[in-house]
Parts: structure tokens; C-alpha cells; sequence
């Protein structure tokens, strides 16, 4: 998967890109029912996958429903380069395909296209859409995640559903933002108040040292959407995530 833009980059190409239309940007109110439904799967939420429209190259139906079948509990759609069409119409598929699987569906970044699409939710960065601006977007039914880099960033994480801590190893999906260590992720696993999640050149072989930080739960990209079986790599993270939790349990 082609390395994506750092934050400051999504600002610029939030900024020309012309918003979904009224008719497209439909609030859709949830019931209480199906708020209750989204906080316990983020609770229990242990593998996050983030991918573009085209994982590898290959059609995001093919990846991301074997991820899914795999063991992934939540998906973010998140392309930098995509036009609003493009977008709309790989949430839809993704959206379709989460709910079958009983997943969670981010949007990266785009909280009026979280809420075109009817997604469970946004995810944005430092310098993004704040936090506040994107709950006003999407509503009180709906998640707001955020990306974390720093002890300050983690400590002023407030107002949102869940957290990201990294990048814990360096990664081109993150180019020209250092690598945060594992230091960050003890220092969150000591202080959150929400579930976070550990991201950053993460996969099957070094999991095991971020879960030993104190990372219940972490986000792949490269893991899941550049393998030749998406379906085995995320089965392998899962038991690497679950073997973890009962170390940790014990």
C-alpha cells in the first residue's frame, strides 16, 4: 500500500476538496439500542485494521472481508488521495461488510463523510478536524477516536470514545514522524481512562512486546492489507493479542 501523507498533509487536502452535497450529508439518528451495541464492541474491540480503497493493490472487498473473517473487530477506511465518490461508494462496501462481521466502520478524518456514510464513527489527528468540531459532526451516537504521539497528547486526550499511542515502531504510513518506543504505550497503559489502541509498524512478531507494555489492543495496516492471506494474518495477530491477555490475566 502506497505510503500515506502525515497529518498536516490531510489538513491541506481536507481543504480543497468540495464536501459531500445536502443531499448526500443526511444525519441518521441512532437508537439507544444501537449505542449501547457500538460502546460494547469498542470495549471488547482488540484488532483494528486501517487500509485505502485499494489494500495492496487489490479490491477492498477481497481484503477486508477476509480480515474480517480473520478476527478483526474494527476497520478504518482511510485514502488520502481518493475523491468524495471514491470514498462513498468503498464505505458502503465496507460499512455492509462490518456489520455483517459485527464490526466496527471509521472514517479517517472526514466526519461529514462518516456520517454520509453511516459509519460507527471518525477517526482524526492532531491536525485534523478537532475533536470537539468532529462531535458536533457526527453526534453524541456516534465514535470519535484520535490520534496520540506524546505523553501531553495522551494526557489531553479528552472528550473522545477511544485513542491511538504511536507510532511505537517507525513506518512509512506515518513518514517523518518518529517512532515512540514502547515507553509511551507503558505510560498510556497507566493512565487511560478509554480503550487505547498501539499503532505503528506493528504485526505478528513483534505484538507480543507491545501487549507486554500494556497495550490490550493495537492497529495494523501493512500487516493485514499488504499479505497474501489477510485472513491468516489476522488470525495469527489475534492469537497473538488473545495469548497476551491471558499472560496477562494469569
Amino acid at each position: 500500500m502506497p505510503p500515506s501523507q502525515p497529518d498536516a498533509a490531510g489538513s491541506r487536502y481536507r481543504k480543497r476538496r468540495a464536501p459531500p452535497s445536502q443531499d448526500t450529508v443526511a444525519l441518521r439518528s441512532r437508537s439507544d439500542a444501537t449505542l449501547h451495541s457500538v460502546g460494547s464492541k469498542l470495549d471488547s474491540a482488540r484488532l483494528y485494521f486501517v487500509c485505502d480503497t485499494r489494500p495492496g493493490g487489490r479490491p477492498l472487498e477481497q481484503v477486508l472481508g477476509a480480515a474480517l473473517a480473520g478476527g478483526v473487530d474494527v476497520f478504518q477506511l482511510r485514502d488520502k488521495e481518493a475523491c468524495d465518490d471514491t470514498l462513498l461508494a468503498a464505505a458502503g462496501i465496507a460499512r455492509d461488510l462490518c456489520r455483517e462481521a459485527g464490526a466496527l466502520f471509521i472514517v479517517n478524518d472526514r466526519p461529514d463523510l462518516a456520517v454520509a456514510a453511516d459509519a460507527d464513527g471518525v477517526h482524526v489527528g492532531q491536525d485534523d478536524v478537532a475533536v470537539q468540531e468532529a462531535r458536533a459532526v457526527v453526534g453524541p451516537d456516534r465514535i470519535v477516536g484520535l490520534s496520540t504521539h506524546s505523553p501531553e497528547q495522551v494526557d489531553a486526550a479528552v472528550g473522545v470514545d477511544y485513542f491511538a499511542v504511536g507510532p511505537v515502531n517507525a513506518t512509512p504510513t506515518k513518514a517523518g514522524r518518529p517512532p515512540v518506543g514502547l515507553e509511551l504505550v507503558r505510560y498510556t497503559a497507566a493512565r487511560a481512562r478509554v480503550p487505547f489502541f498501539a499503532i505503528g509498524g506493528i504485526d505478528a512478531s513483534n505484538v507480543a512486546a507491545v501487549v507486554a507494555a500494556g497495550a490490550q489492543r493495537v492497529v495494523v495496516v501493512r500487516a493485514i492489507a499488504n499479505a497474501d492471506d489477510p485472513c491468516a494474518a489476522a488470525q495469527a495477530l489475534r492469537d497473538e493479542l488473545s495469548e497476551g491477555r491471558h499472560i496477562g490475566a494469569a
